[in-house]
């Protein structure tokens, strides 16, 4: 059965945020995800898992200026010093949380500028080197234009040929489904032929990004491949629930009881 990782960003928010990780756990989960930790003291985070028998599987990086829009900073020229003050920033959650997975966004950028690919190479680079003393990979995670036009790292193809070329052993792929069937469709076959390089998984129905047990993608035959396939890391349910958290977790009790393996 898959390890499913609930994404505070978006489920459970009928709770302030420091109580998600409680509802999280009465509901059953193990692990939680979000996007960003750092409007809380690291000790708070921490204590939050703590208390609740959680593991962090997943947060991302310093992103910029997210409410004027920005997602991330690794591919914008110029931004060198404030990259490396995030990663200074992230450190602290990185040990408090006991976190192996950060996400690196690149930010909004042209990826046929050579300034930009200078940039984001430089900041990968030091982002791995970072990390990888504090037992952390850095992944990638290609975005589709639908969500985030503009995106630097849009494409599986090019993210997968950054991650087996880069020498940087903690580089890992974040394989988004929802993404995926997006950007290239072809799931499965994606799946199958990049799952040495992945090391995190979310999941949502495609195409309005609910709870995964609908629409285009026929998630329990997913969940089953992955077992299948051996996959050991977190599945992050990064949805945004169709009428409340709660409401809406039948797929993933039906998961908790074994009835979604015997469907696939």
């Amino acid at each position: 059965m898959p390890r499913f990782a609930a994404n505070l960003s978006m489920m459970f928010t009928e709770w302030e945020f420091l109580d998600r990780f409680a509802a999280a756990a009465d509901a059953g989960f193990a692990a939680v995800e979000f996007l960003f930790p750092y409007e809380h003291p690291p000790e708070a985070i921490e204590q939050r898992l703590r208390e609740n028998g959680l593991t962090q599987a997943l947060f991302n990086l310093w992103p910029g200026d997210w409410a004027k829009g920005e997602r991330g900073i690794a591919a914008l020229p110029g931004r060198e010093a404030e990259f490396r003050e995030g990663l200074d920033r992230a450190t602290a959650y990185v040990e408090a949380t006991g976190v192996r997975r950060v996400h690196l966004m690149s930010g909004m950028a042209d990826p046929a500028d050579p300034a930009a690919r200078a940039s984001f190479e430089a900041s990968l680079a030091l982002a791995c080197e970072t990390m990888g003393p504090l037992g952390a990979d850095v992944l990638l995670e290609p975005i589709n234009g639908r969500d985030m036009p503009g995106y630097f790292m849009n494409d599986f193809d090019r993210a997968a040929k950054i991650v087996t070329q880069s020498g940087h052993a903690n580089l890992k792929l974040q394989f988004d489904m929802y993404h995926r069937q997006i950007l290239h469709g072809d799931v499965t076959m994606a799946l199958r032929a990049m799952l040495p390089i992945v090391a995190h998984v979310q999941v949502a129905s495609v195409p309005s990004r609910n709870e995964p047990d609908g629409e285009e993608l026929a998630y329990p035959f997913l969940f089953a491949e992955l077992d299948r396939l051996g996959y050991a890391g977190f599945v992050g349910c990064e949805y945004r629930p169709r009428a409340g958290t709660v409401e809406g977790l039948g797929w993933f009790n039906a998961w908790r009881r074994g009835a979604g393996a015997k469907s696939a």
